[in-house]
């Protein structure tokens, strides 16, 4: 019997003879595994874990060219420029844009993600609790929202759709969805989860509180 430094013991089956050219050894494990052997072993992998993640239908509404700039939206006034949009109250303040105006208009991703109706995030609001503060929770979202539109303009909430106790909320970007649903929950508690679809980038978010 020999021991490896593996703590695997292995037992000799067959050992060639001195005139064989040379001594030869048949070796069969007969130990137990250890334990970075049984861990490493037992580590499941599917084909989810190397697939790279695509996103088929995040990008539709976004332009393969460049954007000219200045540049401004015709439907919801978010100004383009230096690489970024913006509000359009943030760039009139903007003092490196002060006898700036815009040059070209044109309709930014979000406008067209909303025309086409490709939603980014679901937020689903259910629970007794919910029916009942229904009014000030949707206050705190549109506040939310707000908020988020200040730091990219491009996140929005594309429509409200009310039930008899459940409110589905559809948003341009995952981001918003989780940053709304983050919101209720840290100002009403609740149960809350995140599900995220493997290969288009959307979120689903669910809050309830009963």
């Amino acid at each position: 019997m020999i021991t490896c430094a593996l703590t695997r013991t292995f037992r000799v089956l067959q050992k060639s003879p001195p005139n064989a050219g040379g001594l030869s050894y048949v070796f069969q494990a007969v130990g137990p595994l250890n334990k970075e052997d049984k861990m490493r072993s037992a580590k499941k992998y599917t084909n989810q874990t190397f697939t790279k993640r695509v996103d088929h239908e995040g990008g539709p509404h976004r332009p393969f060219k460049s954007i000219p700039e200045p540049a401004v939206c015709g439907k919801c006034g978010s100004i383009y420029a230096d690489r970024r949009w913006s509000l359009k109250t943030a760039a009139s303040e903007d003092k490196k844009h002060v006898h700036w105006r815009p040059a070209a208009t044109i309709t930014c991703p979000a406008c067209v993600q909303i025309e086409q109706g490709v939603v980014g995030g679901y937020l689903n609001l259910a629970g007794r609790f919910f029916t009942e503060h229904r009014e000030e929770i949707m206050h705190l979202l549109e506040h939310e929202e707000d908020k988020a539109a200040e730091d990219n303009p491009l996140s929005r909430v594309m429509r409200y759709i009310p039930s008899e106790n459940l409110m589905t909320v559809e948003t341009t970007t995952e981001h918003l969805a989780q940053r709304l649903g983050h919101a209720v929950e840290k100002a009403y508690r609740g149960e809350i989860s995140y599900d995220f679809s493997h290969e288009n980038k959307v979120a689903r978010v669910n809050w309830r509180r009963d």
